[in-house]
C-alpha cells in the first residue's frame, strides 16, 4: 500500500513538473512572438503562465533557454527534411531529391516565419543562442557530408571534392535564402530559389568526366 502511495505521489508531482514546463513554453512562445526576443522579459514570461517565480526557475534559467527549447522544437521538423534516406542510383535522382529538400526547406521557413524572425534576432544579440544555433548549422552540415560521401562512394559525385567544404557551402546558401524568406525580403518564388540553388549546386558536383 506504501509503494504505491509513493509511486502515486511521484506520478503526481512528475505531472505537474511536466505540466508546469509546458505552460512556461506556451507562455514564452506567445510573448516572444507579441513583443519579441529583446525586449521580451522571463518576469512577462513568468505571469503570462500563471506560475511562482521560484517555480519557473527551477525549469529555466531565463529566456534564452526558454527560446532554445522552443528553437529545437521549429528546427526538428527541418532535420527531418534534412535527414530523409538519400541513396539515389543517379546523378538525376539526386538532383530530383536535392531539389525536394530545398523546397520543404523553404516552405517551412514559410510556415515558421514568425519564430524564425525572433530566432534571428536573437542570434544577432544573445551569445547563448548564437552558439546554440552553430551547433544546429553543425548537425545540417554533417548530414550533407554524409550524403556527398554517398554520392562519392557510389561514383556519382565528383571524388575530388572536400565534401565538409561542399556541404558548408551548400548549407549556408540555403540559409541565406531561409532567412530571406523570413523577412519576405526576396521576390523569387520558393520554387524558384529551389530550383536554381539545386541546380548550381548539382551541376559543380555531379557533372564530371
Amino acid at each position: 500500500m506504501t509503494m504505491k502511495s509513493d509511486k502515486f505521489k511521484v506520478d503526481k508531482r512528475h505531472l505537474r513538473t511536466v505540466r508546469t514546463r509546458e505552460k512556461l513554453l506556451v507562455a514564452a512562445r506567445h510573448v516572444f512572438l507579441e513583443n519579441d526576443f529583446q525586449t521580451t522579459t522571463i518576469s512577462q514570461i513568468i505571469k503570462r503562465a500563471g506560475v511562482g517565480y521560484g517555480t519557473a526557475y527551477v525549469h529555466f534559467e531565463g529566456k534564452d533557454e526558454l527560446l532554445i527549447v522552443l528553437m529545437e522544437d521549429v528546427m526538428d521538423r527541418f532535420h527531418q527534411v534534412a535527414e530523409q534516406p538519400f541513396e539515389p542510383g543517379t546523378a538525376e535522382e539526386a538532383q530530383k531529391q536535392i531539389e525536394q529538400q530545398a523546397m520543404a526547406f523553404l516552405q517551412l521557413a514559410e510556415q515558421e516565419r514568425e519564430m524564425l524572425r525572433v530566432v534571428e534576432q536573437a542570434i544577432g544579440i544573445s551569445y547563448v543562442i548564437r552558439t546554440k544555433w552553430k551547433q544546429i548549422r553543425e548537425r545540417f552540415i554533417e548530414r550533407i557530408s554524409c550524403d556527398i560521401r554517398y554520392a562519392q562512394r557510389t561514383g556519382l559525385a565528383r571524388p575530388d571534392l572536400n565534401p565538409a567544404l561542399v556541404a558548408r557551402g551548400w548549407f549556408f546558401a540555403n540559409e541565406m535564402y531561409l532567412f530571406e524568406v523570413v523577412r519576405e525580403e526576396t521576390t523569387a518564388s520558393i520554387e524558384e530559389i529551389a530550383k536554381t540553388l539545386t541546380a548550381v549546386y548539382t551541376t559543380g558536383l555531379y557533372e564530371h568526366g
